[in-house]
């Protein structure tokens, strides 16, 4: 967390202080990582020197809720709309008109959403096993598999008891759910301990939490408009919670998207084969 290429600074966005780290030229191509449940910008680590090296600027937020940002009070400070709006009013802070967006998990639903709803501000879009959260709701209905692999979020909707059970013995479960969802020595006991830190700040978990109650409970669009960028999904195939066919869907709402594969990959596909994901994000992020 101490690398020396990466610098961090708070920026406020309309009445939420967002914590960023930052790495690459200044005058390189914009581009916003957004990290997933339950990781804040540390979750990029290995992404983030070979990105910058490439020319990319890289601004990698702390997502409202996350790490060393605000933590708004209640669930609907974290419905989709005000979780993309973030972005958009992050892009507007430091000046980027357009801007290539990448995401993860929870951050790819984000990026997705902002894609849709924003076109005019994308220039390119990368969704690292993440589906447009147009698509899971009509597929959760047709493919019970998924409800099942989808059963903890269930869990997470109920007051109370997850935030205890996710923080007890210093975040014991969280840890074990990320080791065994991934591929063996992606997370290391010191990396965990890392994320095991952020976890236990005052009212952590309860906000990342709020993320998944607010896409249960509160409405929002039912048909977003295509996404004109062009669009690549990266997808570790060994994912436990999320089918391969919620890629494939999604791709139906990308005028120009490609879903390209990592058979040996899990859900935490720039853990387990980061280099293959950084020369594929390279090629991409880096085209005119």
């Amino acid at each position: 967390m101490s690398d020396p290429a990466v610098s961090h600074r708070h920026i406020d966005l309309r009445g939420l202080r967002l914590h960023v780290a930052e790495a690459g030229p200044a005058d390189g191509v914009p581009t916003i990582m957004l990290h997933g449940f339950p990781e804040f910008w540390f979750g990029w680590r290995h992404q983030i020197g070979p990105l910058a090296g490439s020319g990319l600027r890289l601004l990698i937020p702390d997502q409202r809720g996350y790490g060393l940002s605000d933590r708004p009070k209640g669930i609907a400070a974290y419905h989709l709309d005000r979780l993309a709006q973030d972005v958009i009013a992050l892009a507007d802070a430091c000046g980027l008109a357009r801007f290539n967006l990448v995401g993860h998990d929870w951050g790819g639903l984000v990026a997705f959403w902002v894609a849709s709803f924003h076109p005019e501000r994308v220039e390119r879009l990368a969704a690292l096993n993440a589906c447009h959260p147009g698509v899971f709701g009509p597929y959760l209905r047709r493919h019970p598999g998924q409800a099942l692999r989808s059963a903890y979020a269930g869990f997470f909707q109920l007051p109370l008891l997850p935030e205890r059970v996710l923080t007890a013995r210093e975040g014991r479960l969280l840890r074990a759910l990320m080791r065994r969802s991934s591929a063996p020595g992606s997370f290391t006991e010191a990396d965990l301990d890392v994320y095991a830190r952020e976890w236990l700040r005052p009212g952590a978990v309860t906000a990342m939490l709020n993320w998944y109650r607010a896409l249960a409970q509160l409405p929002r669009e039912r048909h977003p408009p295509k996404i004109v960028a062009p669009t690549l999904i990266l997808w570790g195939e060994r994912d436990q919670a999320l089918q391969a066919g919620l890629a494939e869907a999604s791709l139906d709402l990308c005028e120009r998207g490609r879903l390209q594969r990592f058979p040996q990959a899990t859900h935490w596909v720039q853990h387990d084969a980061p280099e293959a994901v950084n020369a594929a994000l390279i090629d991409f992020l880096g085209r005119s």
